[in-house]
């Protein structure tokens, strides 16, 4: 199978003689609560999703990061992977010490060895991951919320988060599945919304060249106003029952916060989706956008930086798709000579507020299954708010 990036899945998770020892550590040693954010970054640093890194970044590979988007090593990596905590919390730590990683629950998820702690700046790093300071960014507003002080060293996971884990599958098991099922090339999908028409066409296109499909829809910390991930999994499920064939896709979720970092966040997609054992993945428009902050093709476009045999992944750039009604099937600018007028396209903010007011989109925009899930599940879900 396709090589995982820096040459090694990682495995940072306890088996059972190790991990009832170190348990029985745990009990002895400071501790540090991780929000949903961090607690994610550590379940993918465990169980190699986030390969080549052991733990979380120490400040020569953070720098190098932010300035070249590679670590300090030369590999590329192109999103901070970082524990905050407060000054007041760093004050009671050593360097050399170990400490518990629990959950805002309580329980203990793993360890960490603190071989660094190093302060930085919030302007730089929102200038460099998101290219604005504008706080009306997600991504902004999360990097200004955090503590002061990051701490750096390898992690060691003790318990799994329990996030959709029937539906969660690690690389190992990935990889595993793919050769099971004969694969030798594969296409992953990122999402953070419903499968509509477009997506559906991008995939299919993808598909036709390839062995398998892998959907593998975000269900980590996401905007306020995004479809609940509980509620997109009922859709990419009636979605792959009834127009999907059954012996080329496989669905399973990605726990990963979503950072809204356009161009910086489809490379980090693409490497992660290459150490799930994915040789191929699609970066269609505005890939990992929000508002007006990036390019159209801003995330396609970052990829020309880089060598194909360094990135190990290939990158299927598509153009916007759309449905047109003179062609009376899914098109793009490359295939359809017909203007605008003739493009059936709605945006996710004017899709949400259909569904809330019970109008159902166009089934040229998205097919009746998914549009009726979602119509049911975000009407309960508002009455259940009021």
């Amino acid at each position: 199978m396709i090589t995982p990036h820096g040459g090694k899945l990682v495995n940072r998770i306890a088996t059972d003689a190790d991990r009832e020892r170190l348990l029985q550590q745990s009990a002895t040693l400071q501790s540090i609560t991780l929000n949903s954010w961090s607690l994610s970054d550590l379940q993918l640093i465990a169980n190699g999703a986030f390969s080549p890194l052991t733990g979380f970044m120490g400040q020569k590979d953070y720098l190098s990061v932010l300035k070249d988007l590679r670590l300090s090593d030369g590999t590329i990596w192109s999103l901070p992977i970082t524990l905050p905590v407060s000054k007041d919390k760093k004050n009671t730590l050593s360097l050399g010490e170990t400490v518990n990683l629990k959950g805002e629950d309580g329980n203990i998820y793993g360890l960490m060895l603190i071989e660094e702690m190093y302060e930085y700046s919030k302007e730089a790093e929102a200038l460099f991951v998101y290219k604005t300071l504008d706080q009306k960014h997600p991504g902004v507003i999360k990097t200004f919320e955090k503590e002061e002080v990051y701490l750096a060293g390898p992690i060691t996971l003790l318990n799994q988060p329990l996030t959709f884990s029937e539906d969660y599958k690690t690389p190992f098991e990935l990889r595993k599945i793919f050769q099971e099922l004969g694969w030798e090339t594969i296409v992953a999908f990122q999402t953070r919304n419903p499968i509509h028409r477009a997506h559906e066409y991008l995939q299919k296109t993808a598909l036709e060249n390839v062995d398998g499909l892998l959907i593998h829809p975000l269900v980590g910390d996401t905007k306020k106003d995004d479809i609940p991930a509980n509620i997109r999994m009922k859709s990419y499920k009636a979605l792959m029952q009834e127009y999907y064939p059954k012996d080329r896709v496989f669905l399973s979720v990605f726990p990963a916060a979503m950072r809204y970092a356009g161009p910086r966040e489809a490379v980090f997609h693409a490497i992660v989706r290459k150490n799930f054992g994915c040789t191929h993945f699609i970066v269609g428009r505005d890939h990992a956008g929000v508002g007006d902050y990036y390019g159209t093709y801003e995330s396609q476009e970052i990829f020309n930086q880089f060598r194909k045999d360094e990135l190990g992944i290939e990158i299927l750039k598509f153009e916007h798709a759309f449905y047109c009604t003179k062609c009376s099937c899914m098109a793009t600018s490359k295939t359809c000579p017909h203007p605008v007028e003739n493009h059936i396209h709605l945006s996710g903010t004017k899709v949400r507020a259909m569904l809330r007011s019970g109008q159902f989109p166009p089934k040229e925009f998205s097919r009746p299954e998914v549009v009726t899930i979602l119509m049911k599940e975000l009407n309960q879900n508002e009455k259940s708010d009021i």
